[in-house]
């Protein structure tokens, strides 16, 4: 469940009360929050996700490895730092003006499914909107159903996710600087499109080539992992710095340009 503070402490009571077994809260913190124009109170910059099982009992998917290889090897905190949707990302309808008022973006989804899913799962979304859950569920190779009571948007649903390409299986594997300056981890670049999954890398010398995978590790012959573990397995180094050893095979442009741009958009 994701909500603001108009009704998530309902909701996380309902669910208790229901029986289900709370497993996280996670604030998702948007870098790029609409401001409160009258001033008479604080910015609404974040919302919170409530992810529970049917009870505390109950099996459920959490994809450990391949969030820690999202997040560069480290492992994947409850506070979620994605804009909202803004840009080409945003749905327009006939008139030009955005579809749905509270379009949630791709990242945030991607995100979700590669956590609790796998691939051939199928999704339940009972609030579809204009569909980001179906189209991050058919990117990532995940069934899904939508339920959604606007005639306007369901059309905008079904539109929208005919046009979405699954990733190749091949890039559906995943893992069984200044401190001043905001950390940007990898993975992020994948979940927001910067770097799609299957893009293949290489080094600045063209020695050695990687296919980038859906949770944002690497995969080069026998070494897989982070862009820093397979740069410096490669090279028979300590360490390495996969950001600006990495390099677009297409364009060449260096990994930490794409960082960069990253850091410019927050």
């Amino acid at each position: 469940m994701i909500g603001s503070y108009h009704n998530i402490f309902r909701v996380g009571a309902l669910l208790q009360d229901a029986d289900f077994w709370i497993l996280n809260d996670i604030v998702w913190r948007k870098t790029n929050p609409m401001p409160n124009f009258r001033g008479t109170r604080f910015t609404n910059a974040h919302e919170t996700l409530i992810w529970c099982a049917r009870d505390e009992k109950a099996r459920y998917t959490f994809n450990y490895r391949a969030m820690k290889a999202l997040n560069d090897d480290l492992q994947m905190r409850s506070d979620w730092l994605l804009p909202i949707c803004a840009g080409p990302e945003r749905v327009k309808g006939e008139d030009g003006m955005k579809a749905h008022p509270t379009q949630k973006p791709e990242a945030l989804l991607y995100r979700i499914l590669l956590a609790c899913t796998k691939p051939g799962d199928v999704v339940l979304d009972p609030f579809f909107g204009t569909g980001t859950t179906g189209a991050v569920a058919r990117r990532l190779g995940r069934h899904w159903i939508g339920i959604e009571r606007e005639p306007g948007y369901a059309n905008v649903a079904r539109e929208r996710i005919d046009s979405t390409l699954p990733l190749d299986e091949s890039a559906m594997t995943v893992m069984g600087e200044s401190r001043s300056a905001p950390r940007v981890a990898f993975g992020v670049l994948v979940e927001s499109g910067l770097v799609p999954p299957g893009t293949a890398l290489t080094d600045a010398k063209r020695r050695w080539t990687a296919s980038v995978r859906a949770d944002g590790s690497i995969a080069c012959g026998t070494h897989s992992g982070s862009i820093h573990k397979v740069g410096a397995a490669l090279q028979d180094a300590p360490s390495c710095n996969g950001w600006t050893f990495w390099h677009l095979e297409q364009s060449g442009a260096p990994l930490d340009a794409l960082r960069q741009q990253h850091l410019s958009a927050l």
